[in-house]
């Protein structure tokens, strides 16, 4: 009987063991670091809520792509929001059809801004300019932190790439009474559809929230973003 060849043993190992290393890849991708979080809404929601409250600050911006007409309000919020809550960044309004950027400051409950064609800040309502309080976002009992565990009707909805990242998407439904706590003018007889995304650490990477934030005038959908968790600045009034 004829032995196999050396060269038949030699491609019959290499072939066991290409199987070996596929599949110890396939074992490895399955379990890698960046699988994005999934679970029951009433368990990832909030563990993000705890994420965010407990981070010492966060880069922040909320940004619409447009007012409805007529409308006096904010566009963009950009800056570093701490746990305080304070906030240092610069707010972009329309204001009688013109957009406006404001650098902003808010500290202890006192919105700070330099407004146009001024050399120093000034104490100012952000109210009278259709803005929130930015600094308002991360109060841990009325921001966006409430939002994850005050909505309701929350489902898991489909996965979504942000760069490099895979983040798990909830779907649910907030009050006006809760939105109008931090934007203060929001109805706060509506309800606001809100989409939450998840990142693979288990924290709250953006928020997509619609509705009447401006009374009967049309409705705005407003995107909030975080990230560089564990951000540290030393915010004081001007």
């Amino acid at each position: 009987m004829a032995m196999p060849s050396d060269d038949a043993g030699s491609a019959r190992r290499v072939s066991a063991l290409v199987g070996v290393l596929l599949a110890a890849g396939m074992s490895l991708s399955g379990c890698s670091d960046d699988d994005p979080v999934q679970g029951p809404p009433g368990k990832v929601l909030p563990a993000a809520r705890d994420a965010l409250v407990t981070t010492s600050g966060v880069s922040l911006s909320l940004t619409t792509e447009e007012l409805p007409s007529e409308v006096d309000g904010v566009l963009e919020a950009t800056g570093v929001a701490t746990r305080a809550p304070a906030f240092e960044g610069e707010l972009t309004v329309s204001l009688n059809g013109l957009d406006v950027d404001v650098p902003v400051i808010s500290v202890d409950g006192t919105v700070y801004a330099q407004l146009p064609f001024t050399a120093s800040f000034a104490e100012v309502n952000p109210a009278d300019y259709g803005a929130p309080d930015p600094a308002q976002l991360m109060a841990s009992g009325t921001g966006i932190a409430a939002w994850l565990t005050e909505a309701t009707e929350v489902e898991s909805g489909d996965q979504v790439r942000q760069g490099d990242t895979v983040l798990s998407t909830y779907t649910g439904t907030l009050s006006g009474q809760v939105v109008d706590a931090s934007i203060p003018s929001a109805d706060a007889d509506a309800d606001f559809p809100v989409v939450f995304r998840i990142d693979d650490a288990g924290r709250l990477r953006s928020v997509v929230i619609s509705g009447p934030f401006y009374g009967d005038k049309g409705e705005v959908e407003y995107t909030v973003a975080l990230d560089d968790y564990g951000t540290t600045k030393d915010i004081e009034a001007p």
